[in-house]
């Protein structure tokens, strides 16, 4: 029930509203009376009123004093005022307050009644509207996700300025000026397989996004298939790397509650402009990328990852290369899982631990070459994929070998075979992303009457990951997974509108929406009418 507050400095008139409105049976709560308004306010912070009926004339502060520091306060409150005035220079002032209505006195109970009873209606409309952009907004998180994922990618490339970018961080509710930042690189899988669904893996990331989102030096950006990508803002260099600490740890402590999920975390470096953070984020995808040498559930920083390859420089021999240093599994779960961003850093992590005393010698770079080219044509066939339509240069495995007279030559070529092996892979998965995709189209049209229907019972009846669906998904329709329910609701209450008598909030109900106001909410912010005026166009 809507509450309502009296302010009325005559004693009769305050009690005689205050008693011949029979407020509960009418769907009201009086909460609270006063004299004046300096006495009222105190008490209209601590109850918080729906409506608030003043008086205009009161000592020590007036009906329009009140109402205006009620409405800076509490802008959604309703304010009726009652005045025994009739100048229009008063509720010229109160409308530009903000008043509701304005009654003169002497204005019986049954009339007040009635301005309250239309103010209600008024605050419950408002109220109702916003439920539903509420509900809208939660159903659209996924276009959130995805215009962050535009913005994290605007900041790496560096070609728009502070202000745009701290303008559209603002329109997503992201604070991104600071003194400092730095990148966090973050992934979470199942051992096995990081596209298997697991609700280990669902209830992990969604504790992981909520620890972040505690954090007002964190935001987070959702990077689909690759993972997670914080930037954490401090004011000064030291005070960061003391609280990027403290936010491992956390992590940390988080993963720890999750056996069954494996985990992964790259730091990069300290900068102070939005527009260096392509460097953290270079640093930190070198941190990142040392996942496929060594084992996970771990965070680097690019430093570890440096004085690792400092301490190792001249402890490095050939047959310790053999032994574990080249070990294909590495080579092989890069080419399962790595992206073509990543071919650069993997290729240098790759050399730096071979070391450079090694791979000095022409004879020892042939061996590299054969050996992963080896492997990357295993890989290929593993896939079904046919090695021949790898570029004619890349084909001969010995050719190759005689023309790799420069370090910088071998690393160039191996780059471009490992680019192209994953050019092949992605190639060879959109095959399998189309029958799945097919499958969870099919699910949804079978489906979507279902309220509860959702990303997560989609993605567990095609069995991935909630996060893998939702990036394949919009990356092979262009649209997302709300986007594609909507569209086949309203595409089905569209055909019941016109081919059946039903009610629209039965329609309403049988495509999926209980609440009848959201569905015609929806389906004008959908077609830009609402369902009856949809109804008369074919009529």
């Amino acid at each position: 029930m809507l509450k309502v507050f009296l302010v009325e400095d005559e004693v009769v008139m305050r009690k005689g509203i205050k008693n011949n409105i029979p407020w509960e049976k009418e769907g009201f709560v009086f909460v609270g009376e006063a004299s004046d308004g300096e006495l009222a306010y105190p008490l209209i912070k601590k109850t918080k009123p729906d409506i608030l009926i003043t008086d205009i004339k009161m000592p020590f502060m007036d009906g329009l004093e009140l109402s205006s520091i009620v409405k800076k306060e509490m802008p959604n409150t309703k304010i009726i005022i009652l005045s025994g005035y009739g100048e229009f220079d008063y509720a010229k002032q109160a409308i530009s307050i903000g008043v509701t209505d304005y009654l003169l006195k002497p204005i019986s109970s049954a009339k007040l009644l009635e301005s309250i009873k239309e103010v209600a209606a008024v605050i419950e409309k408002e109220q109702e509207q916003l439920k539903m952009m509420e509900q809208y907004e939660n159903e659209m998180k996924e276009n959130i996700t995805i215009k962050r994922q535009n913005l994290f990618q605007k900041i790496l490339a560096g070609q728009s300025s502070a202000m745009e970018l701290m303008e559209e961080a603002q329109d997503l509710g992201l604070e991104l000026t600071a003194p400092a930042y730095l990148v966090m690189m973050f992934k979470t899988v199942i051992y096995g397989d990081s596209s298997c669904y697991s609700e280990a893996l669902v209830k992990a990331s969604k504790e992981i996004m909520d620890l972040a989102a505690s954090y007002e030096q964190v935001l987070t950006f959702d990077r689909g298939l690759e993972g997670l990508a914080f930037v954490i803002k401090g004011d000064g260099e030291e005070e960061l790397q003391d609280f990027t600490a403290e936010f491992v740890r956390a992590l940390k402590a988080v993963m720890d509650g999750y056996h069954s999920v494996e985990y992964f975390g790259g730091i990069g470096s300290v900068v102070q402009r939005l527009r260096d953070l392509s460097q953290s984020y270079d640093a930190a995808s070198k941190a990142f990328s040392s996942r496929f040498f060594t084992e996970w559930n771990k965070i680097v920083s690019y430093k570890d990852v440096s004085k690792m390859h400092h301490l190792n420089e001249d402890k490095i021999d050939l047959n310790a290369i053999q032994s574990s240093q080249m070990d294909r599994k590495e080579v092989e779960d890069f080419l399962k899982n790595g992206t073509t961003e990543e071919v650069d850093n993997f290729i240098e992590e790759y050399f730096l631990r071979v070391g450079e005393s090694n791979y000095k010698s022409l004879m020892f770079r042939q061996y590299i070459v054969m050996d992963l080219f080896a492997c990357v044509l295993g890989f290929l066939e593993g896939l079904g994929v046919n090695p021949d339509k790898l570029p004619e240069e890349l084909q001969n495995i010995n050719e190759t070998a005689t023309k790799i007279l420069s370090i910088e030559n071998l690393k160039f070529r191996l780059r471009k075979l490992f680019s192209e092996a994953i050019q092949l892979r992605d190639n060879a998965s959109k095959g399998k992303f189309h029958l799945l995709l097919e499958e969870a189209k099919h699910y949804i049209k079978e489906n979507y009457y279902h309220n509860d229907i959702s990303l997560n019972t989609v993605a567990t009846n095609v069995n991935i990951s909630p996060s893998y669906f939702s990036s394949i998904f919009s990356q092979e329709t262009g649209q997302t997974f709300t986007e594609y329910l909507t569209e086949v609701r309203i595409e089905k209450a569209k055909e019941l509108l016109m081919c059946t008598n039903l009610r629209a909030s039965e329609i309403g109900y049988q495509v999926g929406y209980k609440d009848s106001h959201y569905f015609s909410y929806i389906f004008k912010k959908e077609t830009g009418c609402t369902p009856k005026e949809y109804r008369m166009r074919g009529r």
